[in-house]
């Protein structure tokens, strides 16, 4: 998919996934006519979870967005159910495909 960006939050040693298919991932999505990554990353947050965030830094050039939480809940409105979306501790996502940048990065904020 061309463009596509995903966001990385991480909240309380846990990481923010969603399960759009089958399988468990980050939050995903195309970003838009000039958008940066870090903006497309914060509205794939909102409009998938109802979360809102703010991309930070970019990861693995920019198709991983590291975005800050700046709320505690979710919004109403958010395109997948609450059973879709989850809050994983870092631990348990070793079974997760993810980008090689992206597991170095939650690397730094496992509990030890």
């Amino acid at each position: 998919m061309e463009n596509l960006v995903r966001a990385v939050v991480v909240y309380d040693g846990r990481l923010l996934l969603v399960r759009e298919t089958e399988d468990w991932e980050l939050p995903s999505g195309t970003g838009q006519p000039a958008e940066t990554a870090k903006a497309a990353a914060a509205r794939v947050v909102y409009e998938l979870t109802g979360y809102l965030a703010d991309g930070s830094a970019t990861l693995d050039g920019a198709s991983a967005v590291v975005c800050q939480l700046l709320s505690e809940g979710p919004s109403e409105g958010a395109r997948l159910a609450p059973a879709r979306v989850r809050w994983t501790p870092i631990e348990e996502t070793v079974s997760i495909t993810l980008p090689p940048a992206v597991r170095d990065y939650i690397g730094g904020h496992t509990p030890v």
